[in-house]
């Protein structure tokens, strides 16, 4: 007569064994993905190069469908500043800069974007991400307003599908709807001179 083995495992018992086996594996997913991250911008810097012309996979690309609330008590000349969506994106150009009042270096860029306000055959939209509204309404009332149209985007999900690294970012969309062109991080005196305008006015004599 066999013995039973007290130590085989039971069906139920490998499934809960292979379940504690994945979960370190989720836990450490946002380090990986952070750490790819980090490796990439590092490896642009030991070759020289600028994180900011890392190419993005949505360049040249049309951009992602969003529509975007505005942001609550906004105004620009006395009117409401209304939200968007990818729709207000076609038959003109458009910048797309992603703020937020939490951001120093928006705060850094901002006058730069009130230049840019005051040039023709274009509109500037902002998506304000992750903020308060009143925190929002403060920053722009305190710095100035530059932008058309705001959209609030409250959970971050429109900036992900924009493929966005953190903020500020801009882009230029052509008049189709279709990404151009792509800034990381805040624009200073001569990126806005010497990189982002020409870029600009390129994609302005392509239409």
């Amino acid at each position: 007569m066999t013995t039973p083995d007290t130590h085989a495992e039971t069906p139920g018992s490998a499934n809960q064994g292979a379940g504690k086996r994945r979960f370190p594996i989720l836990v450490l997913l946002p380090l990986i993905l952070f750490t790819a991250l980090a490796g990439l911008f590092l490896f642009q810097l030991m070759l020289g190069g600028n994180p900011q012309t890392i190419p993005s996979a949505l360049i040249n690309k049309p951009a992602p469908e969003f529509s975007l609330p505005a942001v609550d008590g906004i105004a620009r000349d006395g009117s409401p500043v209304a939200g968007f969506s990818r729709e207000d994106l076609i038959g003109k150009v458009s910048v797309v800069n992603i703020f937020a009042s939490w951001c120093g270096p928006c705060r850094q860029e901002h006058p730069l974007l009130e230049d840019l306000a005051k040039i023709d055959g274009f509109q500037l939209l902002g998506i304000n991400y992750k903020d308060k509204p009143e925190n929002a309404r403060r920053f722009l009332g305190s710095l100035g307003n530059p932008y058309d149209l705001i959209g609030a985007d409250d959970t971050g999900r429109a900036a992900i599908d924009w493929g966005v690294y953190g903020v500020p970012e801009t882009f230029i969309v052509d008049e189709k709807g279709v990404i151009r062109y792509k800034f990381i991080g805040p624009l200073s005196p001569a990126s806005y001179k010497d990189v982002f305008l020409p870029e600009l006015n390129k994609i302005l004599n392509d239409q």
